[in-house]
Order: C-alpha cells, then structure tokens, then sequence
C-alpha cells in the first residue's frame, strides 16, 4: 500500500514505539501515586512533558490531554465572552463554538476568500470589544493552508481577549507563532501515538475546567496519565525538533514534484502558495471520488477530513471557499511526509491521473 493520508494520521516512529514499550509492561504504575513505582513513571511524564514543550512558544506550560479535540473543547469552553472563528476550521472548533452559542455566547463565524485565507478587514471589523476568544487553525487540515496567525491574534488582544490556536496539522511541522494564548496539538499527527494531545497555555492564562475529578494535572485537567501515551509523544516531539528542518525540506521537494507530474485537469484547492507542502488538495471535473478510492485500493488518500467520513456532506471547508456541491466532491486529498518515497508518490499520482482520465472517456 501506499500511504498518503498524512492529515489523517502519521505512522508511528520507531523512537516512539520504543519509548512507550516500557511503560506499558513493567512500568505499569500510576504516575500521581506516591510510591517509588509511581515517581518513576511520573518523572517520565516530565521528561515527555518537556519535550511536547520544547516545539512549542516559551512562556507557557503543557497540560496533557486525551486529544487535540478535548484541548480544543477546554480552550472554548474554559472561557468567556464573545467567540470569532473562521468558516474552515475543525468540527471539533466549529461544533464547540456552536454548543456555545446555544448557550448564550456570541459567536461570529468569518468567511474566507477563494484562496482559503481569511479577509483581514472582515477579521478587523468582528474582533472588538467584548471578544473573549478568538480561535483559528494554524495549518488547515483540508487544504492545508496557512492562516495570518499572527495578524488575527494582534487583533484579539487589542479588544482584550485571548488567542487559541489549533497547531494540529502545524506542530512539529512548521513554526509556531509567539503571539498565542492557548495552543492545541496531537501526538499521532508527529509520528506518535493515538490518544494523547496537549493543550498549551501561556504563563497567565487560567480556564475553567472542562472535566471535574482529581485535577491530576496543575492547569486543572482531571484523569490519570498513560506513563505509555507520554512518553510516545515526547518521543515523537524529541524526533520531530532534530528532523525538523529536513522533513519540511522533504515535503517542499514532493509538492514540486507532485504539481509538475499530475496531467491536465488538476485543480489545486487553495492558495499554493501560503500553504503547508506536505497537503495536495485538489479537483479534477466530473471526478467520481468514491469510484476512484475503490479502483485504487492500494493507494491511501481522503476525500477530506477523516473525522467527517461517511457523513454523507461534502467538505465544508471546500464550500466555504466558494467550490459547488460537485466540484467539493470532485476533490480529493493527498497527505505525504516522512516515509513518503518519491517514487511510490510517482507511482500513486499516475495511477490517480490515468483512472481520472479514463472515468472521463467513460462518462
């Protein structure tokens, strides 16, 4: 099989694999118990702790989380006052921001334009006073495009609110703005393991808690720790800060690559150039995207957002930059990185461009 669904999920680095090892047999105990067994595993909880943080703005602390949905949940739901967001953010923003405008919170949602960037004036003119939140995805896990992080949280702190981030698709990937308040990020999108996240927050901030229990950890965050899940991030986090600059290197490389071999008809979905290279989202007219993943099974590549399939919907994110129902579902998404090959990825685009070519002779 190849592998291109990197926005999905990463394969697990070996690094990884050997961290959690282990802490999932010996290493058993819990790491808020007191006892020796328990101090040992927390000190690896520590170790990880500061390794997620290294990748992340000085200034802040790291509260380990079942995922990037609950820190992102946390973040919303923690404060106060009117929230922005932007139309192409994650269900787990944009569900959230919902619920909480059910219950009483303003709540703006801003368009962006064809390129998937948000309209700075449009941005200017909803963040004002009385903003408590504004929220917006670093690297957008659709198209993979890079929003003016910086811009959007000047504006939130002049009306005197806070910054979330969703750096998801961002961490370890790119660089990670200063100018946040509050950051959320996913170990098995850096080559660590599923079900560990992070919410990071700056020196200052305080939220209410989202779940009520032990308060495990200091900024408020209640449940026992995985020694395991930990230690597998931070290994992943350590791998991603010395290979940094070489896998985004590689990525720039496979992008080029990729756009100069696909045939006539590709249409790149966002803006190509303030975008994250690892993503290629793209639309071919009259493409039957469920007929091509069946004909190419040994190659794996989305539609969207994993966490949206089988919802019937086409991509929200594809519509809110101004795409029909058809060309939406004309699209398809294609995640490389690391362990991606550029001969594999040859093989996987020519597969890809001659079965779009041939549904077209077929009608």
């Amino acid at each position: 099989m190849i592998y291109l669904d990197y926005q999905a999920t990463t394969p697990l680095a070996p690094e990884a694999f050997d961290a959690m090892l282990p802490w999932l047999k010996d290493g058993f105990a819990n790491p808020h118990s007191p006892h020796a067994a328990g101090r040992k595993a927390r000190a690896a909880v520590e170790v990880a702790r500061d390794q997620v943080a290294a990748l992340l703005p000085p200034g802040g602390s790291v509260s380990f989380t079942s995922g990037a949905t609950e820190a992102l949940n946390w973040a919303i739901k923690g404060t106060s006052g009117a929230i922005v967001t932007l139309a192409t953010e994650h269900a787990a923003v944009l569900d959230t921001v919902e619920a909480a405008g059910r219950a009483g919170r303003p709540v703006t949602v801003l368009p962006v334009g064809g390129d998937g960037l948000v309209d700075p004036e449009a941005a200017r003119a909803a963040i004002g006073s009385g903003t408590g939140l504004v929220a917006a995805m670093l690297v957008n896990n659709e198209i993979g495009v890079i929003q003016p992080i910086e811009a959007l949280a000047a504006l939130a702190h002049d009306a005197g609110g806070l910054f979330l981030c969703d750096a998801v698709q961002g961490y370890g990937r790119v660089d990670i703005p200063d100018c946040c308040d509050l950051i959320a990020v996913s170990a098995h999108k850096i080559h660590g393991p599923k079900g560990i996240g992070a919410l990071w927050m700056r020196e200052g901030v305080t939220l209410d808690p989202l779940m009520h229990g032990g308060g495990q950890e200091a900024a408020g965050r209640s449940g026992t720790l995985s020694p395991a899940l930990c230690a597998g991030f931070g290994a992943a986090a350590r791998v991603a800060a010395g290979r940094g600059a070489a896998d985004r290197a590689h990525v720039e490389r496979l992008f080029g690559l990729a756009v100069a071999r696909l045939g006539a008809g590709w249409v790149v979905n966002g803006s190509v150039d303030r975008r994250y290279r690892g993503n290629l989202n793209l639309r071919h007219e009259g493409l039957d995207v469920a007929r091509l993943m069946s004909e190419l099974r040994d190659i794996a590549f989305s539609a969207g957002s994993a966490c949206a399939s089988g919802s019937g919907r086409s991509s929200h994110v594809l519509r809110a930059i101004g795409l029909t129902d058809l060309q939406a579902r004309s699209s398809i998404r294609l995640g490389f990185g690391r362990d991606t090959g550029e001969e594999a990825l040859m093989e996987a685009l020519d597969h890809i461009d001659a079965a779009a070519r041939a549904q077209r002779i077929s009608g």
